[in-house]
């Protein structure tokens, strides 16, 4: 298991909500250096954070990013986009833009600072994934996190020979700009991050970080109905 105490972390995505949660809570735990990457990074009033230019979509800013950063024993892949909406009524090229930024992007980054994690002991690479990972209402994005899932339960057996810890991170609607203007319920960002760190910290494989996504993770062994309600009840006599 990592510990976040004395670590050296990355989180992609540093400036959203969560992202700031990451850093800040990484460095209340004792986190040595947080690498707080963006594609247009901004200044820190702390002389532990290193701003860092980080484009998840594209190899030679992942590769120059790697170069800069070769202490990391943790990394957070939590850079995602929303995007295109409804998979029938979005082009194709939108689809593709959120796949690229929440799927292959974090792919890419896993793949960049995998030899690095190796060659510093182990540590811990963290998937910010999603309760819609399990539940497809939310078109191009939940199916970007569905995607991330699976690619998350691969990288942990790929890199369980170098020791290091995978962690999947699960939860609902949250209160970051991402999903300002919808009206629901929402986590506090504080809480989440905390959950996801103490899990880092337990040596944890996957997280849920509330209740809906307990819920949610747990239906899925049942009929797609109860997660689909707007199915209506099976055809009688179907296959």
């Amino acid at each position: 298991m990592a510990q976040v105490e004395g670590s050296v972390v990355l989180v992609t995505g540093a400036q959203g909500g969560l992202g700031r949660e990451f850093v800040a809570q990484a460095l209340a735990r004792g986190a040595a250096r947080v690498y707080a990457t963006a594609r247009s990074p901004q200044q820190w009033d702390d002389a532990r954070i290193v701003p860092l230019r980080l484009d998840v979509t594209d190899d030679e800013s992942v590769a120059a990013a790697v170069q800069a950063a070769t202490d990391v024993t943790v990394v957070v892949n939590n850079a995602g986009i929303h995007g295109a909406g409804s998979l029938l009524g979005s082009p194709v090229c939108e689809v593709e833009r959120v796949f690229a930024t929440n799927v292959f992007g974090a792919l890419r980054v896993a793949k960049a600072f995998a030899p690095v994690l190796g060659r510093n002991g182990g540590g811990a690479l963290v998937d910010v994934a999603s309760v819609l990972s399990w539940l497809g209402i939310a078109g191009a994005y939940s199916a970007s996190k569905a995607a991330l899932w699976s690619l998350t339960n691969s990288l942990r057996l790929e890199l369980a020979p170098q020791g290091t810890q995978v962690l999947g991170a699960h939860l609902g609607y949250t209160d970051t700009p991402l999903i300002a203007g919808l009206d629901v319920e929402k986590n506090d960002p504080a809480d989440v991050v905390a959950a996801i760190w103490d899990a880092v910290e337990a040596g944890e494989r996957e997280v849920l970080v509330d209740q809906v996504s307990r819920d949610v993770r747990a239906a899925l062994s049942g009929p797609l109905e109860a997660l689909y309600p707007q199915l209506g009840a099976p055809v009688a006599g179907g296959r």
